[in-house]
């Protein structure tokens, strides 16, 4: 999706300080709109806004949220300079300005940057258009490339503590049609998250309307793709909406989260020092944030597990080189500590300090925290009590429960519990989370009566369920593309019926080479020609096919398959027969494409990401492509740009050569 761009300047035919007429609505056309596309960005003006209202409305809604604001400031008009005013209150970055003639030496604008452009009968020069369209379209890409260089409103630049809106939090109800967009769009982002399908929250992501929308998809995918455990395609996503909004708190957690778990399975380049490192950097904006906190006390506690819960170690051993770890030990205590006091009602990071304190008591026989010990699980009792969100009620119960197994009884641990395990809903995974802590507990001998009455309260729920099967993963991901049979017309060959038999045999080849077998999946769209032979192959070797179409099934059928006879309907619906999954259309999925977006070039992107969702190192790309460029977009020269950018993991079938 291109980004926004809304251009302030005085309309129709206005005269300048000298009395010369300017056409303005010319320079827009031909001057202003064509360079903004040549940067591309999609170019809007206030007076293209046929709804009836207030003007104004949509006016500030745009200078809130536009990518870019490009400013116009030839003639003294109040309304332009209002307008410049307000965006540059709203956003520290996003806007150009240019002048057409003499410049403008308004006082607080003196130092900015401004391109001048040449005016001649009423209108732009012809002898200078072309150079001052690169020239704006030059100044439009630098200004959006370095989005997080010197703030260029001079508001912010000056009142260096002062922070942009939320956009969301300035939501206009009376803009209707941009706010439904919206709407639409994020049930289709929340609903792919819901069921998995990171590939399209990625595709939604790249067609978000504005840079706001893309960095809350970009953190909504880094996040996902955290659950399901791909840490590094996790970070990318991460980055690039921290790219946007590199304050977004949300985004920077999750960061570090990555950080983290790359680090404790052992990856190359990641280590948990780096993590933390990252947790104190966002701390020095967030100093309050109780959750960045328990963060950083939860990588602090890593390591000190690290440290001791070692393969092959006895429980003696183990509680020994816990104890001599204590300085690990009180590094964790007090990260989470300094988030509880920081906001009391967290009781997270309030029992987690005050779990550990009371191990490094039973480990060290050191006093020291004694006295906090005994106010704070007061008030983290207080705290968990307290809890009003449904969604949380399990935690803040089993929280009640962990305080118990610290200071209660076996009897009053067993009804704690049993009260939690009331408001869990049947979720496997958060009974295990809990249980672990206590295996913790129970692996350096912390009171032994109340941890096993813990450990049986959760095994006996545990056992009544089954475990989840998790998500199934496949040990490589085959993503296909490749041409259609030529039509009987076709002017220059390049993969003519003739060549079919070839074709087939070379795919085989290459699944043969791959390994390819019932463990692994295969991504096409399943077009006649390269589509369908890929799947036959596939579909023999036991491989697990999912189509992705750029249309509903019957367009698809009519654009892509029959169009080369009928025999390759009854090959597409006899692979269909086959299938073990239902066909994913983008229309259906992803909703009707934005304007400008091409649908072929929109699914080869949808098949990507979600061969990418899997891991980058699972992707394997077979093409069938005689190496030039498409009919049109959306072609297997768009596919294979795309992936050997990303993996370089490709098998090329050149079709000349068959």
């Amino acid at each position: 999706m291109k980004p926004h761009a809304f251009v302030v300047m005085p309309f129709g035919t206005k005269k300048d300080s000298k009395g010369k007429k300017i056409d303005f609505n010319r320079v827009y056309d031909e001057l202003i709109k064509p360079a903004l596309e040549a940067a591309g960005l999609e170019a809007f003006r206030a007076d293209q806004e046929m709804r009836a209202g207030d003007i104004r409305t949509d006016m500030f809604q745009e200078l809130l949220i536009a990518d870019l604001v490009v400013a116009d400031l030839t003639i003294d008009n109040p309304n332009v300079w209002y307008e410049l005013g307000v965006r540059h209150g709203l956003r520290a970055r996003g806007v150009v300005l240019i002048s057409g003639g003499q410049v403008p030496t308004a006082f607080d604008l003196y130092t900015d940057r401004k391109l001048r452009y040449s005016i001649k009968d009423l209108g732009p020069d012809p002898a200078t258009l072309e150079q001052d369209k690169k020239s704006l379209a030059s100044m439009v890409k630098a200004t959006m490339e370095s989005w997080h260089g010197r703030k260029i409103s001079p508001v912010y630049d000056l009142l260096p503590n002062l922070q942009e809106p939320d956009w969301k939090s300035l939501r206009i109800g009376e803009v209707q049609e941009f706010w439904s967009l919206y709407d639409a769009w994020e049930k289709r982002i929340t609903l792919a998250r819901k069921t998995g399908q990171i590939g399209d929250v990625l595709v939604l992501a790249d067609e978000a309307p504005i840079a706001a929308f893309r960095a809350e998809a970009w953190i909504t995918a880094g996040e996902t793709l955290r659950k399901t455990e791909h840490f590094n395609f996790g970070l990318e996503q991460l980055e690039r909406g921290l790219a946007i909004e590199p304050n977004n708190l949300r985004g920077l957690r999750e960061q570090g989260i990555c950080l983290q778990r790359l680090a404790l399975a052992g990856k190359s380049g990641h280590s948990l020092d780096r993590a933390r490192a990252h947790y104190r950097t966002v701390l020095k904006s967030f100093p309050n944030d109780p959750e960045t906190w328990a963060l950083l006390g939860r990588v602090d506690k890593d390591a000190w597990v690290a440290s001791w819960r070692q393969a092959g170690r006895t429980p003696d051993q183990m509680r020994e080189d816990a104890a001599y770890e204590d300085a690990l030990l009180r590094a964790a205590i007090e990260s989470y500590a300094s988030g509880y006091r920081r906001n009391p009602a967290h009781y997270y990071s309030g029992i987690n300090a005050l779990t550990l304190m009371h191990l490094y008591r039973h480990l060290i026989n050191d006093p020291r925290y004694e006295r906090e010990m005994a106010s704070m699980a007061g008030a983290v009792r207080f705290a968990a009590e307290c809890e009003s969100d449904e969604r949380q009620l399990f935690w803040s119960k089993a929280t009640l429960g962990d305080l118990e197994v610290l200071v209660g009884t076996p009897e009053t641990v067993r009804t704690a519990y049993k009260e939690a395990i009331t408001k869990n809903d049947k979720d496997w995974f958060a009974l295990n989370s809990s249980r672990a802590q206590l295996q913790l507990l129970k692996d350096l001998g912390f009171r032994p009566e109340t941890v096993d009455a813990g450990l049986a309260t959760f095994d006996r729920e545990l056992q009544k369920l089954a475990k989840p099967e998790d998500r199934w993963q496949p040990k490589n991901v085959f993503l296909f593309s490749g041409h259609m049979i030529d039509a009987p017309d076709r002017q220059s060959p390049r993969f003519p019926a003739a060549k079919e038999p070839a074709a087939a045999q070379k795919i085989a080849q290459a699944l043969e080479q791959l390994g390819a077998g019932p463990e692994d999946l295969a991504l096409t769209q399943g077009a006649c020609g390269g589509d369908l032979l890929f799947t036959e192959a596939c579909q023999q070797r036991g491989v697990k096919i999912q189509w992705l179409q750029p249309f509903d099934e019957p367009d698809f059928i009519q654009k892509s398959v029959v169009c080369r006879g009928e025999v390759w309907r009854n090959r597409y619906l006899a692979a269909k027969a086959k299938l073990s999954t239902t066909i994913r259309s983008a229309p259906d999925q992803l909703g009707d494409p934005p304007k400008g977006v091409d649908p072929y070039e929109r699914c080869n992107l949808w098949l990507l990401y979600t061969a990418l969702s899997y891991g980058i190192s699972k992707v394997q790309f077979i093409c069938l492509w005689n190496g030039g460029g498409g009919d049109g977009p959306g072609g297997t020269a768009h596919m294979y740009q795309e992936v050997n950018r990303r993996t370089g993991q490709v098998t090329w079938i050149d079709s000349r050569t068959l």
